[in-house]
């Protein structure tokens, strides 16, 4: 009797180790974020309210576990044979000001008033074994009074009893935002699963943003594989296999990146519209005067914290000046992630 129920016992052990649970072979394959970028977020204190002010997005990124029917997502770039594909619709609303927010009249010396609404459609696409991700967005939207940014602003300083902002009125006009955007990763180094050294290009076409930039990224810590998916980055399933990424992850970025800007119809104004309208008692255009700055450097770097399905990032950038003869800029990112 005793060899029987030893006997039952070894089997038993061998059949649950042998076969996960449903729980275990689960990969977490829904991921919401909500992020916030504002100047006023700023670890050293000192917040602004001018140039790219604020930026509020929601994202819903999520895998299919069947090749997609839609005719845009076949048509998409992946990274080839294996790769993880992680789709997204977003929804983004951005403004811009100048530095007094307090003056009516135009300052085309300045950062104009602007603002943009658009919805974006992503295929995220990392291949595990060669270590390299694609990355394309399409963006659809509208700059320009439609946007809305000028209600947004206003509720938000009137709800904080903040400054009102006073010179919408002269904010570049109506127009229509369509762009491509495609990024492409490759690992340089990387050291088990606390360091990752990645090189990144980036390439923007369209109505909104023409230009190029150039990146490393530096990842250090606790961290899932950068290139097993851009869910797993944020979140990991409750139960996990030996390989399979870790539940809690804690780790810094750092991405310095360099860009070429060609066109920004949110600073320029877009194809469409007249934005040299002129405020009659100052003869004065609402379009700034100077012209973009050509070359731009930036500087990104932050941390991440994943715990399970919950995940939290600040990022802070600071770049160099957009417009000609305007000023260096910082702002703040946080973002709240859950995947399930």
């Amino acid at each position: 009797m005793r060899r029987v129920l030893l006997l039952l016992f070894i089997t038993t052990v061998q059949f649950s180790t042998a076969q996960p649970t449903n729980a275990q072979e689960k990969e977490n394959t829904r991921l919401f974020r909500i992020y916030e970028d504002n100047d006023f977020l700023n670890i050293r204190g000192q917040g602004t309210d001018d140039a790219y002010t604020n930026g509020l997005r929601f994202d819903m990124f999520y895998t299919k576990n069947h090749p997609s029917k839609f005719v845009i997502d076949r048509n998409l770039p992946t990274a080839g044979d294996g790769s993880v594909n992680v789709f997204a619709w977003s929804i983004m609303q951005v403004m811009f000001t100048p530095a007094d927010i307090s003056i009516a009249a135009p300052q085309p010396n300045d950062y104009p008033w602007s603002g943009g609404l658009f919805a974006t459609h992503s295929l995220y696409s990392h291949n595990p074994k060669k270590k390299y991700s694609y990355q394309t967005e399409l963006l659809l939207g509208v700059m320009g009074p439609m946007a809305l940014a000028r209600q947004a602003q206003t509720f938000v300083h009137h709800l904080i009893h903040y400054q009102k902002p006073m010179g919408w009125g002269n904010q570049l006009g109506n127009d229509p935002l369509l762009n491509i955007n495609f990024t492409a990763e490759k690992q340089l180094l990387g050291k088990q699963r606390w360091l990752d050294v990645i090189g990144g290009g980036q390439i923007f076409y369209g109505t909104a943003i023409n230009g190029l930039a150039v990146y490393p990224l530096l990842r250090i810590g606790k961290m899932n594989p950068y290139f097993n998916g851009y869910i797993g980055q944020y979140g990991t399933a409750k139960q996990t296999g030996r390989h399979r990424g870790r539940r809690v992850q804690a780790y810094i970025v750092i991405k310095p990146e360099a860009s070429i800007m060609f066109t920004n119809a949110l600073l320029e104004g877009g194809m469409f519209s007249d934005n040299t309208n002129k405020l009659n008692t100052k003869g004065l255009p609402t379009k700034p005067s100077n012209g973009l700055r050509t070359i731009v450097y930036s500087a990104n770097y932050g941390a991440v914290v994943s715990f399970g399905n919950i995940s939290m990032s600040f990022i802070q950038s600071s770049s160099s000046e957009w417009i000609k003869g305007t000023y260096s800029h910082e702002v703040g990112n946080i973002s709240l992630y859950y995947s399930w």
